[in-house]
């Protein structure tokens, strides 16, 4: 008998669906494909058992599996109600609901209907449109799933984080394995930016081949089968290009943090030769319309694939509708579609950065004050961030440039710099510099 793959820790995301527990919001589990949703699932099952719940009270179904594949919403329906707790509370899980046609309508009557504490998961922001909200009348809560964050990725490889003294007597944070070997935090966070974070690379291994291989597994689902199988499904005719939405993938994981107008995106895939003109007889050469470009784009950022980022003015207070910025979901998957490459650090270090902040709960803009540019201001609630991320404040350009559109802003709210290098100061007229990789764990 093949052994069961023990279940690794989620704790940030498992203590979300916990405290919503026996509410009545539907929770949905949402994010890009293989970041760990079907297992939060499995996780929160395991929670329920340990509490007492008993089995005859959790129904699970992966809509992926063979026995469930081509169920419609009656049939999910049909399904559930023959097997619900003869009393108290039953517990549904469904995974990768999108799947089913109607799945909506079998949701709402569950929730309506039964006693019942409801699960989903979702790859696709399709599954929080307009016409769910409608059946919900909003009684649900979204858990926005990414990628393993560097501290979860050190957990997941079986690595630990120890405290030591050095010789001078500084305290300093370094990596053991389970054989007491040590490692520096920054060795083990050049693996992370080569690697990624997707959950299955701890399965195959630091191993580039059998990462690569994994990581063209996830890209294909996603890009290929999800996207255009999905527009499909939904009798849209906008996205049917595979060749042009893998060259737009491709584009926009080169120009991760730069600023970018879905105009331009058409113009330099047809200036660099990456896409073929139009040349129909009688007509002059064309190129796809903004309207294609942003159609695609929107199916990747419904996707999970990439994160779009709005420009915030902030001497004038309002959103700027031009020139926004695309992050991607995985560092790994950059490096699967480009190559390992040295050469833009540092916007490599924003992604990372942007995702975390994402992880921690704030609303995220990227800031202009006059014509400089903060990379990130980073909001909750009361709490109000001011961000910069640099590879490095060691040349005195580097570092007047980090620090002049911060030192324009007047307000009292705190004002940081991340970085791979902080140099000897630490601090400039309140601006703090500390060091990327401490901030992350």
């Amino acid at each position: 008998m093949m052994a069961v793959r023990a279940l690794k820790p989620r704790d940030f995301y498992l203590q979300k669906l916990i405290a919503f527990k026996d509410t009545e919001p539907v929770k949905v589990v949402t994010g890009i494909r293989r970041c760990g949703k079907s297992s939060l699932l499995k996780l929160m099952i395991e929670h329920l058992k340990e509490q007492g719940v008993s089995e005859t009270s959790i129904i699970e179904i992966n809509f992926e599996a063979f026995d469930f594949k081509d169920m419609k919403a009656k049939d999910v329906y049909e399904y559930v109600k023959t097997r619900l707790a003869p009393s108290g509370v039953t517990y549904l899980f469904f995974d990768e609901i999108q799947r089913v046609e109607g799945w909506e309508e079998a949701i709402n009557a569950f929730r309506v209907e039964f006693n019942c504490d409801i699960y989903l998961t979702g790859s696709n922001a399709y599954l929080l449109s307009s016409e769910y909200a409608t059946y919900l009348s909003g009684r649900c809560v979204e858990i926005k799933m990414l990628p393993l964050s560097f501290k979860e990725f050190i957990e997941f490889q079986g690595l630990a984080i120890k405290e030591d003294n050095t010789v001078l007597g500084i305290t300093k944070k370094r990596v053991y394995d389970e054989n007491n070997h040590i490692y520096s935090l920054d060795e083990v966070f050049e693996i992370y930016l080569r690697f990624g974070g997707m959950p299955g690379i701890a399965d195959v291994g630091l191993d580039q081949d059998r990462a690569m291989t994994l990581l063209d597994g996830i890209y294909n689902t996603v890009v290929v089968r999800d996207i255009l199988d999905r527009e499909l499904r939904r009798g849209q005719r906008q996205v049917t290009d595979a060749p042009l939405l893998q060259k737009i993938v491709r584009f926009l994981a080169d120009n991760i943090g730069n600023n970018i107008s879905v105009s331009s995106i058409g113009n330099t895939l047809v200036n660099e030769g990456l896409l073929a003109v139009n040349n129909r007889a009688g007509s002059k050469q064309g190129k796809p319309s903004t309207h294609t470009v942003q159609a695609y784009i929107n199916t990747l950022l419904e996707s999970y694939f990439f994160y779009e980022i709005k420009r915030f003015d902030i001497k004038g207070k309002e959103f700027l509708r031009t020139l926004g910025k695309y992050y991607i979901v995985d560092i790994g998957l950059r490096n699967y579609l480009l190559g390992l490459r040295n050469r833009d650090t540092g916007h490599v270090l924003e992604n990372i950065v942007y995702l975390e902040l994402l992880r921690r709960g704030y609303d995220v803009a990227i800031g202009k004050v006059d014509r400089l540019e903060v990379d990130f201001i980073a909001t909750k609630l009361d709490e109000k961030l001011y961000i910069q991320v640099t590879e490095s404040m060691l040349e005195e350009s580097v570092r007047n440039r980090e620090l002049a559109p911060l030192q324009k802003i007047r307000d009292s709210y705190p004002k940081i710099i991340l970085t791979l290098n902080t140099g000897l100061e630490r601090e400039y007229d309140g601006i703090r510099v500390v060091d990327v990789v401490d901030w992350l764990i």
